[in-house]
């Protein structure tokens, strides 16, 4: 048995490792396909809004398979999917989709990033969790890279406008991980994900129909360093493989790392926002910008390493990835 239960911990390890690397890569594309379109001629709210009706629609029967029998948890956490969906889905979305309109796409992920330290940072005022030496640390450090990345002492040559939207997107990050931290909600983490993505969708949509959210597309093709591309193209994969493939992923890596492993390894999205920000845009950070970047990074996982270890994997229990999603 003993060996049994080592090689299921063992496998379930290896699997989630590489779900988790899938779902960075997928969600760290997102931002570069974005941006393709606006360049284009697309707003960023006409990008995010086609983004989450494509990744919706995707996840529209898994998300109602998971739901059978368990439609009294939606009645009762109404308030809360609602809150998931407009803050957590929408809005960090929306603000990072106008954030790549402006910046750079890793410089933008990197500011959405420093989400963590704004969560440590609400625990804290708001339910007095002192966060130890080390997240303080991690946390300062980090303030460091973000100023070195927005090189304000040099000149800024980055938009104030979209540093202000990917703080908007950070805000948004973080209430994300405030939400789907709770476990005592009774619904499955697909069907959050994908209630989120239907009210962000209608609610973007009823926005640009009475003119809140401005909504500018066209079917001109789009272009990208490596070439051109039929519109719906980069619509398609930003919806099916940067959104609806990428919570699928994450959501599965989650249950076979735990939320804590798995979000070490999301980081990694960075890394893919920046690699892929170079294949198809050809934009790559300065010295200066990719030192401060790296000290982001190194802030936020010393955060990480910070906070108190509560919902890891039972190591008796690992589940089967099918079983992950359920």
């Amino acid at each position: 048995m003993s060996t049994m239960a080592n090689d299921a911990r063992t496998a379930g390890g290896r699997s989630g490792l590489v779900f988790a690397i899938g779902a960075a890569l997928s969600f760290g594309m997102s931002g570069a396909w974005a941006r393709g379109l606006m360049d284009a001629g697309w707003s960023p709210g006409a990008a995010v809004t086609a983004r989450m009706w494509v990744a919706a629609l995707v996840l529209l029967v898994p998300t109602l398979l998971a739901l059978r029998g368990r439609w009294g948890a939606v009645r009762r956490n109404a308030g809360m999917i609602l809150g998931y969906g407009l803050l957590a889905v929408t809005a960090a979305q929306l603000c990072f989709f106008q954030a790549v309109a402006v910046l750079d796409v890793g410089i933008a992920l990197l500011i959405e990033y420093t989400a963590p330290i704004a969560v440590v940072l609400w625990l804290w005022l708001r339910r007095g969790e002192r966060p130890g030496a080390r997240g303080i640390v991690g946390a300062v450090i980090a303030f460091v890279g973000l100023v070195l990345m927005l090189e304000i002492f040099t000149g800024s040559r980055v938009d104030p406008i979209g540093i202000l939207w990917a703080l908007g997107a950070m805000v948004g990050a973080a209430t994300y991980f405030l939400l789907s931290g709770r476990g005592d909600t009774g619904l499955p983490p697909i069907a959050l994900a994908g209630l989120g993505l239907l009210i962000g969708a209608t609610g973007l949509s009823i926005a640009g129909a009475i003119g809140v959210l401005p909504m500018a597309w066209n079917t001109h093709d789009v272009a990208y360093r490596f070439g051109t591309l039929p519109w719906f193209v980069p619509v398609l994969a930003v919806g099916v493989i940067a959104t609806a493939l990428a919570y699928v992923l994450g959501i599965v890596s989650t249950r076979l790392l735990g939320s804590r492993v798995a979000s070490f390894v999301a980081l990694s999205e960075v890394i893919a926002a920046l690699l892929f920000g170079w294949l198809f845009l050809g934009q790559l950070p300065d010295l200066l910008q990719a030192f401060g970047g790296a000290l982001v990074l190194v802030g936020v996982v010393l955060v990480k390493l910070g906070e108190p270890v509560v919902d890891e994997v039972d190591p008796d229990a690992v589940p089967e990835p099918a079983e992950a999603l359920r």
